[in-house]
């Protein structure tokens, strides 16, 4: 498509759940032409995980990662529909897959054996933990979240470990794919030759530690769980109010003056043990006393509105429903409604890149059912 930012890209999607899936929709986003290969019969695993489902009985995990894409079944395991995949690897300009390390290989689909017969292909692995020491470990997300650290620093100091509530390594590996698979192409423009892009979930886990990681790597401090707490700022956690907690995350020392002028204790500012952050970060226990009795004494909503007009960033604790009504009323327009067959449509949240010239496109829903291969593809042939 010559009005999106990545047509007429070819992509097939051997990837199944959702690093793979996600990295896949993003391009199908930008206009890639993307082939989701699934197994016949069953599909993609996450097309029975459920509950919830939508009034067409979808799973809604599925329809999160699967937009903008076609949908053929192929049985790798046979030799007729492994000849046809690798006849549609070979005229793609772009493979991802998921499975685990030598799989592919053993299929005839490796990034080798492709890339031999098509040198412009970029070929994208997605895996646990490498393919190397780690090759024969499972990569499910909550193993890698538990593995890789980020459940040691989520969660309260006396309490257990604790995951994310999504599953947050696997989004990240799709958005750290995403990003090789267009640098891989970027350089195939220059020299006309792709590259293999590998991915692991530990490796992107231990990336997006960011601050978090070089409180380690730079400083050798193992970070530990301190609850909503940030280690480096203060006050930067959930207070309560006289109904329920509001967020505060005062980042610099003005906006602690402002938040101290509102909720009508001024005179923090000014002392030595609040006028700075490494200062407030030294008493913030003292501080949260103090917070803590000054808004008990009106609700969180009171407190948030306040505090918001005076440039301090505070607010309520939303659920999700609240967070889309949020983005809603600031006018972000969180959601997309894309048609299916029957001419039903299904509501998903859209892309949040905004391109000026070449924005994300809607234009199917995620396949309804695992699709036949009938050839000639359109774009394939």
């Amino acid at each position: 498509m010559s009005d999106t930012a990545l047509g007429p890209l070819r992509v097939l999607d051997f990837s199944r759940v959702l690093a793979g899936p996600f990295a896949t929709m993003l391009l199908a986003d930008f206009g890639a032409n993307v082939l989701k290969v699934e197994r016949p019969g069953t599909g993609d695993d996450t097309r029975s995980w459920g509950p919830p489902y939508d009034a067409s009985g979808q799973a809604t995990y599925f329809q999160s990662v699967n937009r903008n894409k076609t949908s053929v079944a192929l049985d790798l395991g046979d030799p007729d529909d492994l000849a046809q995949a690798r006849a549609l690897a070979l005229a793609a300009d772009v493979v991802v897959e998921n499975f685990r390390p030598g799989v592919m290989d053993r299929l005839g689909l490796g990034p080798d054996t492709l890339r031999a017969a098509n040198p412009r292909l970029v070929y994208c692995s997605i895996t646990g933990f490498g393919s190397g020491g780690g090759a024969a470990l499972p990569g499910y997300d909550l193993l890698i979240q538990a593995v890789g650290g980020l459940m040691s620093i989520t969660g309260e100091p006396d309490g257990e470990p604790q995951k994310a509530g999504v599953a947050l390594v696997d989004v990240l590996a799709g958005l750290f794919a995403s990003v090789g698979i267009l640098a891989a192409l970027r350089h195939r423009d220059r020299t006309g030759e792709g590259q293999r892009v590998e991915i692991d979930l530990l490796s992107s886990l231990l990336a997006a530690l960011v601050n978090q990681g070089s409180a380690y790597t730079s400083g050798g401090t193992v970070p530990a769980r301190m609850g909503n707490r940030h280690p480096s700022i203060a006050p930067y956690e959930l207070v309560p109010c006289a109904d329920h907690e509001i967020a505060l995350a005062v980042g610099n020392d003005r906006q602690f003056a402002a938040l101290c002028e509102v909720i009508g204790l001024p005179e923090l500012a000014g002392q030595d043990r609040f006028a700075t952050n490494p200062a407030r970060v030294e008493h913030r226990a003292e501080l949260r006393v103090l917070l803590e009795e000054q808004l008990s004494r009106r609700p969180a909503a009171d407190w948030a509105a306040e505090l918001s007009a005076a440039g301090v960033p505070a607010g309520e604790v939303n659920d999700i429903a609240g967070a889309f009504a949020l983005a809603e009323r600031l006018g972000l327009n969180p959601t997309v409604e894309l048609p299916r067959p029957d001419g039903t449509p299904v509501r998903l949240t859209r892309n949040p890149i905004g391109l000026s010239a070449t924005p994300a496109r809607y234009e199917t829903a995620p396949p309804a059912d695992p699709g036949q291969l009938v050839l000639p593809l359109p774009g394939w042939d």
